[in-house]
């Protein structure tokens, strides 16, 4: 070899000498495709453990769920829960069943009124009286005025009367008027058979009166009320009645 080809030679052995020769390139081709199969591993194992359920990232909480938390809503079919009237009837514990008529329901009764006890089945159709719903309404008026209509009403009802007008109070306080209406028909009913006893009783209810004595709609109905409440309980009522609705015009005005 000529000296020119032997410089020639030695000039590519130093280059392939910095670059780390023949077997080094397949060094460098083999390290490039573990690198590239590792991060193929690791994002296949990454897809994997976010695919379990375990894994599933959960929304976080916001700020407003504080101030906003879950309720239940009263008017759905599973919070309703029955009465104290209406599970003691669906148990059979009220003596009297509703008849329907081809023009006029009426009560059928498991014994004659007269030998029922009043206490607690007058107290328990008064509760009645906050019922909305059929045949609960009929059955809880009807009961509660028959069993007033007994003989030796009076002797039965007056001991019960500091139980009993704080649940008809409850019925003149509702916010469904017919719920209102029944209780004041049945406190008139009441003042009609005990007659001046009810009178250490009546400041209880009549606030409730006063404030539908105030409206259009029940003022004539209220004062028909209040006026029998007079007639039944003597001058006695009367006072108690205009200390509690100085605007009653009285029977005997």
């Amino acid at each position: 070899m000529s000296q020119g080809g032997m410089q020639q030679a030695k000039k590519c052995e130093g280059l392939r000498f910095r670059h780390g020769g023949p077997g080094n390139t397949g060094k460098q081709m083999s390290s490039g495709s573990l690198m590239k199969e590792k991060a193929v591993t690791q994002k296949g194992k990454t897809l994997s453990m976010s695919s379990t359920p375990d894994s599933t990232i959960k929304p976080q909480p916001r700020p407003s769920d504080r101030l906003n938390p879950k309720t239940i809503d009263p008017f759905s079919a599973q919070s309703r829960t029955p009465s104290a009237f209406a599970a003691i009837y669906s148990k059979g514990g009220i003596p009297c069943r509703l008849i329907h008529g081809s023009v006029k329901h009426k009560l059928q009764w498991d014994c004659l009124p007269e030998t029922l006890p009043f206490d607690p089945l007058l107290i328990t159709f008064a509760e009645g009286l906050r019922e909305t719903r059929h045949p609960h309404t009929f059955v809880s008026k009807e009961g509660f005025k028959e069993l007033l209509l007994v003989e030796g009403a009076a002797q039965k009802a007056i001991p019960l009367l500091p139980r009993l007008v704080p649940v008809l109070k409850a019925a003149l306080a509702h916010s469904n008027d017919e719920v209102f209406e029944r209780g004041l028909d049945a406190l008139v009913q009441l003042s009609a058979v005990v007659g001046p006893a009810l009178n250490d009783h009546l400041k209880h209810v009549l606030s409730c009166l006063s404030k539908r004595h105030m409206s259009k709609k029940f003022k004539d109905q209220t004062t028909d009320a209040l006026q029998k409440l007079e007639q039944y309980g003597g001058k006695e009522s009367l006072t108690i009645i205009k200390s509690k609705i100085p605007t009653y015009c009285s029977i005997s005005s």
